[in-house]
């Protein structure tokens, strides 16, 4: 089981930039134990607080992804590796899908932006993120049963709104993956 201190810091690594209500909700963590400990790490230059376009928030350092990565070389079962080799073949349809979302090709134009006026194209794209979040379901189990903190990735991808949403979280799991493995994108 990931503690606490593990577990804000890596929050603010898969959020990428994020208050700590956020980082709290992150894991369910309580939100005075993750104000304490964004403090700690701030003091320990494992984190920094920027503010920027009305925005505020935290985000991790080079010394805090350091930290990160070594606090999660503790726990990496061997079966993280396995499930991110069955990860990444739907990784590729995941970014097609995106893509298809974005682009519709044409006769004239390979990278014609997407207008949406075409309801046979999107449902396509759509059925296809159906697809992959049946898909994804086992690996999640697979990953929880050992590391409780993967729970939900599939709930909320399968939930998501929108394909923006539903790629955010899908970009959060891949982090999530290659972090607790110690690779690089």
């Amino acid at each position: 089981m990931s503690t606490p201190e593990l577990l804000v810091l890596h929050a603010v690594r898969l959020l990428g930039f994020g208050d700590e209500a956020a980082i709290a909700a992150r894991f369910e963590l309580d939100p005075t134990l993750t104000h304490e400990l964004l403090l700690d790490y701030q003091a320990s230059g494992w984190v920094s607080w920027s503010e920027f376009a009305g925005l505020e928030g935290w985000s991790l350092t080079e010394s805090g992804r350091a930290e990160n990565e070594r606090q999660l070389a503790v726990e990496r079962p061997p079966v993280v590796k396995d499930v991110y080799e069955d990860f990444l073949p739907l990784n590729g349809r995941l970014q097609a899908a995106c893509t298809n979302w974005q682009l519709r090709p044409t006769t004239t134009d390979l990278l014609a932006v997407n207008d949406h006026t075409d309801p046979v194209w999107d449902e396509q794209v759509v059925g296809e993120l159906a697809a992959i979040g049946r898909e994804l379901i086992p690996l999640v189990a697979r990953l929880t049963a050992v590391l409780p903190r993967f729970a939900g990735y599939d709930t909320r991808f399968t939930q998501a709104k929108d394909v923006e949403t539903a790629h955010r979280v899908w970009f959060e799991l891949h982090e999530d993956l290659i972090a607790t493995l110690g690779v690089r994108r």
